[in-house]
């Protein structure tokens, strides 16, 4: 590891090292937070509590559900279903040493170019498991029990969040678990019941459903993934249900017990009950706050153990310590993270910063992918902005044919005022690589005439930018 602190001195003791900046937590926004104050000649430290840097990110969230997303779709070659048919898969049998495979190796790959990353940029990294005996100084227990006190000038709590498990459920991490135990020891069920459609639980359901396990998706209010656009929703829902994905909205779980042959059952509060090999509960998370003594510094949590902040400058209610990241509360995006703790260690540090662009990008990994930014058309109407919508569906560009796509859509949004551009929704393949064209033309006050006179390279996905403008365009009040 990194330029890896020894542990020593006790508790009581008078040895104190001091540094800048002291990063609870190596996820994303920890490590850029810790090498942009590197950067600026800064001493850092970054504790973490696993025995390698990376956070939940690298081991149990973001990176591991990536990849697992993509050896289940490789294995099952389920993008060659539209030209080969529904029962046509890369490799017949396929379990859980199939998908830790890969995962494993990825999971060396990225810890391996973290670690890397902290030693070229000088910062120091320590195992262990941080708490406050007060607003400066952080005692940390090393996995051998020893403890070293450090002292922050400025300290950044970034150590996101952990699945809620709530005390009714009787978890076992092998046939009812959360998200966590899912990656530790990922195998195929023939049946899933997944608890919960948010992202997480919405990634997980449709991942094992390109499987061809069966599965029953249940969410206890009547819609979900209400930031998205509702037209969006609807068309991945039907996709959803057209693939065999039992979907139970607007009833909550009442009990979940095992039968006397093994199998889970999960009773909801309207007495549909449903029985399958596994359960995931994936309803919500909670900030990894518990143990760090916060009641020492002054800070105080919500009940889901996440921590206010200035959106602006990233600090807490203690202005020399800062927070960000999944324990901040939404986006939880990983990508949003890295950019909250490069903007807390700028402003911890007197950098001038830019303002924030208004827009950052959307992705959710399910399988097919959605990815959104900028207005949906709810909140255009919200605003009482006037506006016009152009769909292109993936069918219709000559990638998708060569690709197979029979499904996938791009939807645009445009001001009839001033014909700029308000907001784009895609769900389909490369969904999450394609709207990339968007923020930018969105950030840049970009209008509908930027996709009707440029030209995109041919064949591609991103033909569909022209498509559905053209398509606005065709609706659109002549001027």
């Amino acid at each position: 590891m990194a330029d890896k602190a020894p542990f020593g001195g006790a508790l009581g003791g008078s040895h104190m090292e001091p540094y800048d900046l002291v990063v609870i937590g190596s996820g994303p926004a920890g490590r850029r937070a810790a090498v942009q104050a590197a950067k600026l000649g800064k001493s850092v430290l970054v504790v973490e509590g696993r025995r390698r840097v990376g956070g939940v990110s690298v081991h149990t969230g973001t990176i591991p559900s990536k990849t697992l997303r993509e050896t289940v779709l490789n294995l099952s070659g389920w993008r060659e279903r539209g030209f080969y048919g529904r029962s046509y898969r890369v490799k017949k049998d396929i379990d859980g040493s199939d998908l830790g495979t890969r995962l494993n190796k990825t999971l060396e790959h990225e810890v391996d170019v973290l670690e890397h990353q902290f030693q070229r940029n000088g910062v120091r990294t320590m195992s262990g498991f941080a708490r406050f005996l007060d607003p400066h100084r952080v005692a940390i227990t090393s996995p051998d029990e020893s403890e070293l006190i450090v002292q922050g000038e400025k300290i950044l709590i970034a150590v996101g969040t952990a699945p809620y498990r709530p005390a009714d459920i009787p978890f076992d991490d092998v046939s009812i678990l959360d998200s966590d135990a899912v990656i530790e020891a990922p195998r195929v069920p023939r049946s899933l019941t997944v608890v919960g459609a948010g992202v997480i639980g919405i990634e997980y359901a449709t991942i094992f459903s390109a499987l061809d396990v069966a599965v029953t998706l249940v969410e206890p209010r009547t819609t979900f993934l209400d930031f998205i656009d509702r037209e969006i929703i609807e068309e991945f829902i039907h996709q959803l249900r057209d693939r065999g994905m039992i979907i139970r909205l607007g009833s909550p779980v009442s009990t979940v017990e095992k039968d006397d042959s093994g199998k889970v059952v999960t009773t909801l509060e309207d007495g549909r009950a449903i029985r399958t090999d596994m359960l995931l509960y994936a309803a919500g998370r909670v900030g990894a706050t518990a143990t760090l003594g916060l009641d020492t510094c002054g800070l105080e949590t919500d009940r889901r153990g996440r921590l206010t902040v200035d959106p602006a400058t990233f600090q807490t209610s203690v202005p020399h310590i800062y927070a960000a990241g999944d324990v901040i509360g939404f986006p939880s995006l990983a990508s949003t993270s890295m950019e909250q703790g490069r903007i807390a260690a700028c402003h911890a540090f007197n950098l001038p910063m830019p303002p924030a662009p208004q827009y950052f990008p959307y992705g959710i990994y399910a399988v097919p992918e959605i990815s959104t930014v900028g207005m949906s058309e709810q909140e255009v109407r919200e605003k009482g902005i006037k506006y016009e919508c152009g769909v292109a569906r993936f069918r219709e560009t000559s990638r998708g044919h060569i690709m197979g796509l029979d499904q996938g859509l791009m939807k645009m949004i445009f001001s009839l005022k001033t014909r700029r551009l308000l907001g784009v929704h895609i769900l389909g393949e490369g969904a999450t690589e394609l709207i990339h064209i968007g923020q930018a033309v969105l950030n840049l006050h970009g209008t509908l005439d930027y996709f009707i006179e440029n030209t995109f390279n041919y064949p591609t996905l991103a033909e569909a930018y022209k498509i559905a403008a053209l398509d606005a365009w065709n609706r659109m009040p002549r001027v």
